[in-house]
């Protein structure tokens, strides 16, 4: 979904730019946003305020440790450094919790087991990936509100061992959990969502189609050729995105088990 015809030449080649030169990126796309106004905000007719407010929810949770005071706080480099296992890695799915329709706001209890829920629910995702297709690397949690910080994290592991075909079993205990005491106007609590999961590469590769197709017959290339822009630079950016997929993927069937072997072998290597 978009108002761009030449978005996938964009998107591709800020992407390559972003994959070297950025340490976390949220992912956001309009197609998932308008998914959550129609499926679960039962909005007939959004408009692009509706996705604003949906963005700056899901934004401003994710920062709101550096603004207010909490029980245990966490910055961006904090989301960073237990989010990002790989430096090319850094690609989030974001998410917010609790989006409910207007009409049966009243009849939902907002607890932390209820958030969570929530949370990890594909529904919520607010780019076009479904995250059962992947594995989660990582993943962090950032709720606002006043809750328990016991049951937060009895809700985290929980998760994790409910659903542990999605969680990679080479990193432990890999959700990170932050807790804000002040929630958003108009909400007794609610959580952000950021993960880091291999399934992010449905999102890269459906790009990437769009991207090749229009490559090949190399239309509205000229645009770019003519503003001092190289055919080389489009096949770069196109490669590196193609590389980051196979690097999820890669990610995605690894097991504890051949890492183990992995380094035995260097081991004697080294021996």
């Amino acid at each position: 979904v978009s108002d761009t015809v030449v978005e996938p030449y964009n998107a591709v080649l800020s992407f390559h730019q972003l994959v070297e030169n950025s340490d976390e990126c949220f992912l956001l796309d309009n197609e998932a946003l308008y998914d959550i106004c129609f499926r679960t905000l039962k909005l007939t007719t959004p408009t692009y305020g509706d996705l604003n407010h949906l963005v700056s929810a899901a934004m401003s949770g994710v920062t709101c440790c550096l603004r207010f005071p909490g029980q245990l706080n966490c910055d961006l480099r904090k989301i960073a450094v237990n989010l990002v296992p790989f430096p090319r890695l850094h690609f989030f799915m974001t998410g917010f919790a609790p989006l409910t329709s207007r009409g049966s706001q009243q009849y939902r209890a907002l607890t932390v087991p209820e958030l969570t829920q929530q949370m990890f629910d594909a529904k919520n995702m607010m780019c076009a990936a479904d995250p059962r297709h992947g594995r989660y690397l990582t993943a962090a949690a950032l709720f606002r509100g006043r809750m328990s910080t016991k049951e937060v994290d009895e809700q985290m592991l929980n998760v994790q061992n409910k659903n542990s075909s999605y969680f990679v079993e080479w990193i432990p205990n890999n959700i990170k959990a932050s807790v804000c005491d002040i929630p958003p106007k108009g909400l007794k609590m609610a959580v952000a969502f950021a993960g880091n999961s291999t399934a992010i590469q449905e999102m890269f590769k459906r790009v990437a189609e769009y991207f090749t197709a229009m490559f090949r017959r190399k239309a509205f290339l000229h645009w770019y050729t003519g503003e001092g822009m190289d055919e080389m630079e489009f096949t770069e950016a196109e490669s590196n995105m193609n590389d980051l997929v196979s690097e999820y993927q890669q990610y995605q069937d690894a097991t504890a088990e051949e890492e183990g072997e992995f380094d035995e072998e260097e081991g004697e290597y080294d021996q």
